[in-house]
């Protein structure tokens, strides 16, 4: 049995003092074949823990409804057999850059500003949820012969709130449900933030890229005992679409985390591996001071610049890294791992039917409501995916401007079946029309805000639509979820039809790519393909967007296989036309890195 403490100064493991060197690792963002390998990776960079969030929305997309969320527990055993230990940060909420904060939006639609705080029925939701989850981690506990050396209370919450009753209770929650390891907080350096987001008696860690000496000094003020710890060293960035990368000099960063590691404090590297955000489960951004501005979609690839790239091979940054960490290991470190195979030849695939978008619909998507606006994507019960509106203009009129007030998202939008705009500006134009009309608005999800005030904010259209300034009512909604496209025999109530004539529409399109040969990693290229989803073998790679940056998906290894494999294209705004020609056959490369 091993007994992990917080010391007057240090770590304590059996009464040793120890030094934490993690590097976070996503087990939601690695493909479950390959953790063996990241977490090897992790080991010979010179780490000797792991530390991962636990995102509440993936594993219970509904109420009361669980999807695999033992997946942690597999982890927790992967990371002890690699020889790590482990920290966990189950939330309730993790930003992570991650839809809507790990939260699911059946609790965070009706309950809006109430989450994160005391609000009895946010409790009992969370309660329930840890009541799930935790049994996991008990179990796996350091002094039960398992991994898990800490738990996190909650996250950067000083960045959010001021409950300090909240937190308090989640605290007293945690040891409850029989966590015996010790607790922590996780915030920026700033005085508000280490205020707002410590508990008595717990201890409190900060986060941060560079000015290890000032930011460890201001966790000092709050906190005059117990380690220093760097809970998210921010070694790389992550990527909006439509915005360029920020990349980090290896150098530069190596050299940060050497002042650190030299100041005596323990360290998370955040992130050793970045992963993927397959299943469309990026998040995204407001941008402004106060993430009050025009809303930013987060990449599908979360290689974050970390120092193992998204396709699991060693960067420079890697090895810069693993020079600063040799000199503070216990022993020689491991050999580094072999890098992952990769596909022998590229792959183009064929396109054979597709589905339009209003069938895809008709086939898989919920029941219509009609009210006097529309109706946000919560009230429909959508996390991700896409919501069509139809509402009629009256008439006889002239012709005025055609607004959406309260877009959330992007909008597609047809007058009297033609397509007339693409808009995602919170308050769009779409342009003159005369009465009378019919209206379709198809609005597709870019991911809920992860992060500051605006989390939990409701998706779709929550203004309204305004022919000049009258608002359009007997508005028509009707949702359809992303998962929907996965659910056992989806695809068999979809009427494809042959994909010639298809003229470059939005909707579903099915196709084949054949491998030759034991499969490897990849990338999916979509050339001339607008913005959408992607599948193959029903394993979600996530969104492509010709927006860029991103111009490839990462397809892992063990998601191929040799043969047949099956292609699932969720085109929203268009491919191109037609799809079967040279321009606009997706297809498989060997080499694409998915950033």
């Amino acid at each position: 049995m091993t007994r992990f403490e917080v010391g007057e100064r240090d770590f304590l493991l059996d009464g040793r003092p120890v030094r934490l060197l993690s590097g976070a690792l996503h087990y939601f963002r690695v493909h479950e074949a390959q953790w063996d390998h990241r977490l090897a990776m992790l080991r010979a960079m010179g780490l000797n823990c792991v530390e991962t969030y636990v995102p509440w929305n993936l594993h219970e997309p509904r109420p009361g409804e669980f999807r695999d969320p033992e997946a942690l527990g597999r982890f927790l055993d992967a990371a002890r057999a690699a020889g790590l230990w482990a920290i966990v940060r189950p939330g309730p909420y993790i930003c992570a850059e991650w839809e809507n904060g790990g939260m699911p939006e059946w609790l965070t639609g009706p309950l809006g500003r109430r989450v994160r705080t005391r609000d009895a029925e946010y409790l009992r939701a969370v309660d329930a949820w840890f009541g799930r989850l935790l049994p996991q981690v008990v179990a796996r506990q350091c002094d039960a012969g398992g991994p898990v050396i800490m738990v996190q209370a909650e996250n950067e919450y000083g960045s959010y709130g001021s409950d300090s009753a909240y937190l308090a209770w989640l605290v007293d929650r945690l040891w409850a449900l029989g966590v015996r390891v010790p607790l922590c907080t996780s915030d920026g350096p700033e005085d508000h933030m280490l205020s707002g987001g410590g508990v008595p008696g717990v201890l409190a860690t900060v986060n941060f890229g560079s000015g290890a000496r000032e930011a460890l000094a201001a966790l000092r003020r709050h906190q005059a005992g117990g380690p220093l710890m760097c809970m998210e060293f921010w070694c790389g960035w992550f990527t909006h679409w439509g915005r360029a990368q920020e990349p980090r000099a290896p150098e530069e960063a190596a050299g940060a985390l050497r002042e650190i590691l030299e100041c005596g404090a323990s360290v998370n590297i955040y992130m050793a591996h970045g992963g993927t955000s397959f299943g469309g489960w990026a998040g995204a951004n407001r941008a402004g001071e106060l993430q009050d501005g025009v809303l930013r979609s987060t990449v599908t690839s979360y290689d974050y610049g970390a120092p193992v790239d998204e396709r699991g091979r060693p960067t420079e940054k890697f090895w810069r890294f693993r020079e600063v960490l040799a000199g503070y290991a216990e022993g020689p470190l491991p050999q580094v791992p072999e890098a992952p195979r990769v596909l022998a030849d590229p792959v183009r695939a064929v396109v054979g039917e597709w589905a339009p978008a209003e069938d895809v619909m008709a086939a898989l998507g919920g029941a219509e409501v009609e009210g006097g606006g529309p109706a946000t994507f919560e009230e429909l019960g959508v996390d991700r995916g896409v919501v069509r509106y139809r509402v009629a203009v009256p008439g006889p009129r002239g012709r005025y401007p055609l607004r959406v007030r309260g877009l959330r998202d992007r909008a597609v939008v047809w007058v009297d079946g033609e397509l007339r705009a693409v808009v995602d500006t919170e308050d769009a134009v779409v342009g003159e029309v005369a009465g009378p009309a019919s209206v379709e608005v198809w609005v597709a999800s870019l991911g809920r805000v992860n992060y500051g005030p605006r989390l939990g904010e409701s998706k779709g259209i929550v203004g309204g639509l305004l022919h000049e300034r009258q608002f359009l009512h007997g508005v028509r909604s009707r949702g359809l979820r992303l998962d929907a496209l996965e659910e056992a025999g989806a695809l068999a109530r979809v009427p494809f039809r042959a994909v010639e004539g298809a003229g470059g529409g939005a909707g579903l399109y099915r196709g084949t790519l054949t491998v030759a040969g034991r499969p490897g990693d990849a990338g999916l290229a979509l050339p001339g393909w607008r913005h959408g989803f992607a599948w193959i073998n029903g394993f979600c790679l996530g969104r492509y967007w010709d927006e860029g940056p991103q111009r490839t998906l990462y397809v892992p290894g063990p998601v191929l296989r040799e043969g047949v494999n099956e292609l699932l294209v969720w085109e929203w705004e268009g491919a191109p036309a037609p799809v079967g020609e040279e321009a606009g056959a997706p297809g498989l490369y060997p080499c694409a890195a998915g950033r």
